[in-house]
């Protein structure tokens, strides 16, 4: 069988019959049927299924505590311990939540989330200026991007394309569904993006993972040097967007999700990609702070580090 087209929009169902995607197939079946339960329902089966992660997943576990302990020294060792089970059972639920997001209806998806400081993303959207939201990785993300595509306003997102290539045109085509959203390759650069924006189209941007050396500079996050990306003040200052910070959380016990809009960014860019790329970092730091059990402490954050210090999760 020859390989399945690398285009999504050339992509057909019947290219991935063969074994080596029989269980992605089966993982997309089960999250399937999970959309049609309650929220509430996956809310107990997602803090059940971050229990049984958080004793079974040791390295895991270690990756949050250290991220926790570090960004967050002022927590004592039960809050911090207390607060690395929550996140767990919040990941948990994020993932089993998949479904939702992929398959869910646009009135479902209305319903399901609020928003809050929704005045500050119009004000922005009134100026006339291209917009960028600052989306950093708490972990109903995708839920608050699937939102935002329901309103009919085009939005261009970026992605790391993933290996499996059944789940690479999947996720894209499930988060293109309502046709308001484009999803764009990282390793394809941002001529796209700012083309999109000059466009009048959004752009949800994801900058706060660790993206290696390459285009980065290293600025505190949590008073800890980070490899951090300096695109955000070029496209801002390229394209004159303005930058709103945008945070999606789950709400307590299933009972739905919010979508934060924060005030845009003043005085930015500044002109100096350093400043810029501290600024950004500050805004993220903020949220997180506000949000502590919602944010993706499993990634390693601070993997990548200056030449000659030791590894920070050794």
């Amino acid at each position: 069988m020859p390989p399945p087209p690398t285009d999504i929009s050339a992509a057909r169902w019947t290219d991935f019959l063969h074994p080596r995607y029989w269980l992605t197939w089966c993982g997309f079946g089960a999250m399937r049927v999970l959309s049609a339960l309650p929220l509430s329902v996956i809310w107990l089966l997602g803090s059940a299924l971050g229990e049984l992660f958080y004793y079974l997943h040791g390295p895991r576990r270690r990756i949050v505590n250290r991220n926790l302990e570090s960004c967050l020294p002022e927590l004592g060792r039960r809050e911090r311990a207390r607060l690395v089970k929550q996140n767990f059972r919040a990941t948990a639920q994020a993932m089993l939540d998949t479904g939702i997001a992929w398959w869910a209806s646009k009135s479902r998806l209305r319903r399901l989330v609020q928003c809050i400081g929704r005045e500050h993303y119009d004000q922005a959207l009134a100026t006339g200026r291209p917009v960028i939201l600052l989306a950093p990785h708490f972990i109903a993300l995708d839920m608050g991007g699937l939102y935002l595509t329901t309103e009919g306003r085009s939005i261009i997102s970026m992605y790391k394309r993933p290996k499996n290539r059944l789940l690479h045109v999947f996720i894209a085509q499930r988060r293109e569904r309502f046709g308001a959203t484009k999803m764009v390759e990282s390793r394809a650069g941002m001529k796209q993006v700012v083309r999109a924006l000059r466009r009048g189209e959004v752009f949800y941007y994801l900058p706060d993972q660790n993206p290696g050396r390459k285009n980065t500079v290293f600025v505190p996050f949590f008073g800890i040097p980070a490899a951090t990306l300096t695109a955000l003040g070029r496209l801002a200052r390229i394209t004159n967007a303005l930058v709103v910070p945008c945070i999606s959380r789950q709400r307590p016990r299933g009972k739905g999700y919010e979508v934060i809009f924060k005030p845009a960014l003043e005085d930015f860019p500044s002109g100096d990609d350093l400043t810029d790329a501290v600024r950004m970092n500050e805004a993220i730091e903020q949220a997180v702070r506000e949000n502590p059990d919602q944010y993706f402490w499993m990634h390693k954050r601070f993997r990548t580090r200056p030449i000659g210090e030791p590894g920070f999760y050794d």
